[in-house]
């Protein structure tokens, strides 16, 4: 059997490997427009990592073709979320199909990502890479919001992550390249619900060591803030710098008709605007650094009156994905 064969084989056995369960997911476990039950914002996927027991969403086209290339992205919920609310607050499930990615979006089980639950993220890369054929993956993005940004951020050089990933996109988890100075947020007083569990001051004390820690290894980033939580973005950026690229360049403002689909709900009595309130259309200012070296894509985006929880909209969502795929 040559290796074209083989890569077919690879990617059939994926197909009839994952095919049920991933494309009920495309379409099924889905919130609408607004009003996402809260049953379905805590559903754990129906993919098992058989080595843990963890369950996780798989999301990939439904007309996937054998050997077919694609973009592999990890996403990561915030800490006290969920699986399925991160799928719908970076939404890039519904951007599947017409940009040819496959997307896990796995579970941290006390809500919150910690160093133990490194080994259950590499099984499921590992999982990805096994059933769609190594070589039709031809690039690699971890995505994080909050919490799940900053644990991007500390795996993304590791031994494990750094020969495989393409880039780093942060959803208000901090940037690489230097930090804007915050607002001061924090989450918005929570009155008549149960508060979600999330990083403890030890915990979060030790993320912002991580974070101040200098990263050695090579990858794009792209990252994403709501205007609310920032005094101002940096005008520069130090990982743009070590690629080399152009000053940056603001492109044109990305314009959403349309609101995303969730938002953190237990905390809108009274909601701040920092920590964010009821997802509603928006405008995002983009700020790509062009020109960088060996294809690197360095991206700055601001959406304009959001806070830290707002879903994304259609719109932005799609550029970052473009963003994505333009990398090499």
């Amino acid at each position: 059997m040559n290796a074209k064969t083989m890569t077919a084989v690879a990617a059939l056995l994926a197909a009839s490997a994952f095919g049920t369960a991933a494309t009920a997911q495309n379409g099924e476990l889905r919130c609408p427009e607004k009003d996402c039950p809260v049953a379905t914002v805590i559903a754990t996927g129906s993919v098992e990592d058989p080595k843990t027991g963890r369950k996780f969403f798989l999301d990939y086209p439904k007309d996937l073709k054998p050997g077919e290339k694609v973009v592999f992205v990890l996403n990561l919920h915030g800490g006290g979320s969920f699986g399925n609310w991160q799928r719908h607050y970076f939404p890039i499930v519904d951007q599947v199909d017409k940009y040819r990615l496959v997307v896990a979006t796995p579970n941290a089980p006390p809500r919150v990502w910690q160093p133990t639950d490194d080994a259950h993220l590499q099984n499921v890369v590992d999982m990805v890479y096994e059933r769609f054929g190594v070589d039709n993956i031809k690039a690699f993005w971890l995505a994080g919001h909050s919490q799940g940004g900053m644990t991007s951020r500390r795996i993304v050089c590791s031994d494990y992550f750094a020969p495989k990933v393409t880039g780093f996109v942060s959803l208000s988890g901090g940037r690489v390249g230097g930090q804007p100075e915050r607002t001061g947020r924090g989450p918005a007083p929570q009155r008549g619900a149960t508060a979600p569990d999330g990083p403890s001051p030890e915990m979060m004390a030790a993320m912002a060591r991580a974070m101040a820690a200098p990263l050695a290894c090579d990858f794009s980033h792209i990252y994403t803030t709501g205007e609310h939580e920032i005094v101002a973005l940096p005008q520069s950026s130090e990982w743009a710098a070590k690629y080399g690229c152009a000053p940056r360049v603001k492109h044109a403002d990305i314009v959403d008709t349309k609101a995303g689909y969730v938002y953190d709900i237990s905390r809108q009595d009274p909601a701040t605007k920092s920590w964010g309130r009821p997802a509603a259309p928006g405008r995002t200012e983009a700020f790509v650094y062009p020109k960088c070296k060996d294809g690197r894509v360095v991206a700055d985006l601001v959406r304009i009156d959001k806070g830290h929880t707002e879903g994304l909209e259609p719109n932005v969502v799609e550029e970052i994905v473009k963003l994505m795929v333009a990398a090499k």
